[in-house]
């Protein structure tokens, strides 16, 4: 009798020890957390050439991942449903972490602009096509730009200059002067979409809503931002009045924009004209609001940031009282007289 005790004692033990270990081979055990950074991938039942479909997982959607083979991992996904599916359309808990994190630092950010995706376009932690994603958004999809950003294209480079081509001796073909590549520069944006998500993005993958009424008049320039200033009644209407922020047609220059240009409407022949215009080098944002200035009332304003040889920002603020923009100069600040790009090269 004793033995039989001392026997089913063993077995108890024995069956203790091992029922954890069969309901984690059940269960899975959970290696990671991922999330599918893919539009949409399918759940295989095994890896195999011929398998079958064990379901779908979409884009963003969170999975635990319970095994790893080569190029495939097997997940299981909120409702239950696991399966293997390819590892590329995966990114780890850090890439969503990241996305996160750039969302809830900009979500106060002022809009600059406003446009849409001219193709399905991936929503980037840091601007640079090989950085980590993890959303992607469809063609048409409308955004919010925010801010520029700049980053080498990989694997190109701009072809040189005719001025930085090696002049040679015919007669001497040994000594040349080699050029150094140099490397492709791109814009990015950083965006908000309509599901509130922030991300960078390529920003020739991006076309800006801007009116056709004052885009037509960027004479070869590219506007970068746009903003509503204010409305004036023109019979039966409101028409709105633009201040435009533009630069160089090329990327990856080293400001923002290099001029701005505000256009009003005049009532009597019922079109734009530019009020006013300016070259500087500039850095976004530019923000936009409405002051109380005593006398003249309530008016539009706006904030440039102005950025000079040496890289310091400083602000101009300026104010419409249609159809004249003035400087708004702080306390103690006087006017500094510009010099002009005669005088520059004079000196």
């Amino acid at each position: 009798m004793k033995r039989f005790r001392q026997q089913f004692l063993l077995c108890i033990s024995i069956f203790i020890l091992l029922f954890p270990s069969a309901c984690d081979r059940g269960r899975g055990r959970v290696l990671e957390v991922a999330y599918v950074s893919g539009v949409q991938a399918t759940l295989r039942d095994h890896v195999a050439a011929v398998y079958e479909k064990a379901g779908v997982v979409k884009n963003g959607e969170r999975v635990e991942v319970l095994d790893h083979d080569r190029h495939f991992v097997k997940v299981r996904t909120a409702d239950g449903t696991t399966g293997w599916m390819e590892q590329r359309y995966l990114v780890s808990q850090e890439v969503f972490d990241q996305i996160q994190k750039l969302t809830a630092d900009n979500q106060n950010d002022p809009v600059q602009a406003r446009g849409a995706t001219r193709n399905d376009t991936n929503l980037h932690v840091e601007p640079g096509r090989d950085t980590e994603h993890l959303y992607q958004i469809s063609s048409g999809e409308k955004l919010s730009l925010l801010k520029r950003g700049t980053a080498e294209k990989p694997g190109a480079v701009a072809a040189p200059s005719r001025s930085a081509k090696p002049r040679s001796n015919p007669r001497d073909k040994k000594q040349s002067i080699p050029v150094t590549p140099v490397p492709v520069i791109e814009d990015w944006w950083l965006v908000r979409d309509s599901h509130n998500r922030v991300g960078w993005v390529l920003a020739r993958m991006i076309d800006l809503d801007v009116p056709l009424d004052i885009a037509q008049y960027a004479e070869g320039q590219r506007i970068v931002a746009f903003f509503v200033l204010n409305q004036v009644q023109d019979g039966d209407r409101k028409v709105a009045q633009y201040l435009t922020v533009l630069t160089e047609p090329k990327d990856g220059l080293p400001f923002d924009f290099n001029q701005i240009r505000v256009f009003t409407w005049n009532v009597r022949r019922h079109r734009y004209e530019t009020a006013y215009r300016e070259r500087m080098e500039g850095v976004l944002p530019v923000t936009v609001s409405q002051e109380n200035f005593e006398k003249e009332g309530v008016l539009p304003a706006f904030v440039i940031r102005v950025m000079d040889d040496n890289g310091n920002v400083t602000e101009r603020k300026y104010k419409l009282n249609t159809p004249i923009v003035r400087r708004v100069y702080a306390p103690g600040e006087q006017p500094q007289r510009t010099a002009t790009r005669k005088a520059k090269r004079r000196r």
